[in-house]
């Protein structure tokens, strides 16, 4: 007859087996970014994540005008308010051009539109056409990076953004 001692350490090891598992099988975060609009409300924030040869932003926002909005990852982690031009240009790190539709496309940060509901709220989950947080040609780099919500749709072809508007929301994506 097993002890208690025995068992217990048994069921103990095969728990840790199943959470190890678990733990491999889910994309761990690696990345987030509160949210927030001009006036500085937040909005929610996203995880990032490598995941293959691209990057996965989750979560939900709220309080965003319903509608379609153009999404982007930009090159400098600022997002200071009004008009978060601070925020620089977008993520490109190879020679492409804006917009999943352009030929010559899309840059690594060029991300799908949200469409928000009628409730001001979108659930988020997309990935970038590639890249990665910190390997070649990394997201989070020197001077960090934001994503940042435009006003209207993105055409997904002319540059510089998609005719997508003014940027209405931004975030700092910041690394653990």
């Amino acid at each position: 007859m097993r002890s208690v001692s025995s068992l217990v350490a048994t069921r103990a090891t095969a728990v840790l087996g199943v959470a190890l598992l678990l733990a491999a099988r889910s994309p761990s975060v690696d990345a987030t970014a509160k949210v927030l609009d001009a006036t500085g409300r937040e909005l929610g924030v996203l995880t990032f994540a490598d995941a293959g040869a691209a990057i996965s932003v989750t979560g939900t926002l709220r309080g965003l005008t319903p509608g379609v909005h153009g999404v982007h990852l930009h090159t400098v982690g600022r997002c200071d308010g009004p008009d978060f031009a601070s925020a620089g240009a977008h993520w490109s790190p190879t020679p492409k051009q804006h917009g999943r539709a352009n030929p010559d496309g899309p840059h690594h940060g060029d991300l799908m539109n949200l469409t928000v509901g009628a409730d001001s709220s979108v659930v988020v989950k997309m990935s970038t056409p590639a890249g990665s947080l910190r390997g070649e040609h990394p997201l989070l780099d020197a001077d960090g990076a934001a994503i940042v919500i435009h006003a209207t749709t993105d055409d997904d072809k002319t540059a510089p953004s998609g005719n997508s508007g003014a940027r209405i929301a931004c975030g700092v994506v910041s690394g653990s």
